[in-house]
């Protein structure tokens, strides 16, 4: 995917959804990981022409796992002129020594998102962009349907009443397909997930079963998304019709 097709499909479901304002400060998660690094790239280069001007952070929540250089993407954000703070904490002892965690997925969301959000307040942000993708959102659907009986997806914007800050999630047009070719094509540099439990969760297996419905059912994909967006979803904002084609 080229520069071009992403920052489109990024502008899309921000405007559709009316995710940035003006004078916002975004805060970006940035795990290392091919999604947190395709939005850094989309972001940075969208806030060169947006109307409304916004400026950027990015934050990395280190869970003490080890094995993550890092300097490649601080490079990264200082070729973007984008402010990068990396916030170590103890989370991974926690989960896997403290508490011997076999289904560590849950909590460790919880805890990471919290040092996140304290972290973004403290850099005064008002908004924080999670990489969540087209993908993700069908496979969160998939999830709930599945584990726990009800027809959901997270929203494109949030509101943290208690934190005082909205996240967004300005991938949510963009397949996962093309976020790898985008970062093979302007090589980012990606990190490996340090996590003992990647791979191996209940969202890696919905991954699966929906490439494999993909493949059973072409297009079943589109329809899932279609149905997410259309299906009037308790907290999810109306958008502007015209830009949910993307």
């Amino acid at each position: 995917m080229k520069l071009q097709r992403l920052l489109s499909l990024t502008r899309q479901a921000v405007d559709a959804y009316q995710m940035i304002d003006t004078d916002d400060h975004i805060a970006i998660g940035l795990s290392g990981g091919k999604d947190s690094l395709a939005l850094l790239y989309a972001l940075a280069e969208l806030r060169q022409f947006y109307p409304k001007p916004f400026t950027l952070s990015a934050i990395t929540v280190d869970l003490g796992l080890g094995n993550m250089d890092l300097e490649p993407v601080k490079a990264l954000c200082s070729h973007f002129s984008v402010p990068y703070a990396i916030l170590p904490t103890d989370i991974g002892k926690i989960l896997f020594e403290a508490r011997q965690e076999s289904n560590p997925c849950s909590l460790c969301s919880k805890m990471r998102k919290g040092a996140l959000n304290r972290k973004a307040k403290e850099m005064g942000c008002d908004k924080i962009a999670y990489a969540h993708h087209r993908d993700d959102l069908i496979e969160t659907m998939l999830l709930s349907l599945l584990y726990e009986g009800r027809f959901y997806a997270f929203s494109p914007y949030t509101w943290l009443d208690r934190m005082e800050l909205t996240v967004i999630r300005p991938l949510l047009f963009v397949r996962e397909a093309e976020v790898i070719g985008f970062c093979n094509k302007y090589q980012l540099p990606v990190c490996k997930n340090p996590c003992p439990m990647d791979k191996q969760t209940k969202r890696e297996y919905v991954k699966k079963l929906a490439k494999k419905l993909e493949l059973d059912a072409p297009g079943a994909k589109d329809r899932m998304f279609r149905a997410i967006v259309n299906g009037d979803i308790e907290g999810w904002p109306k958008a502007d019709p015209a830009k949910l084609h993307p």
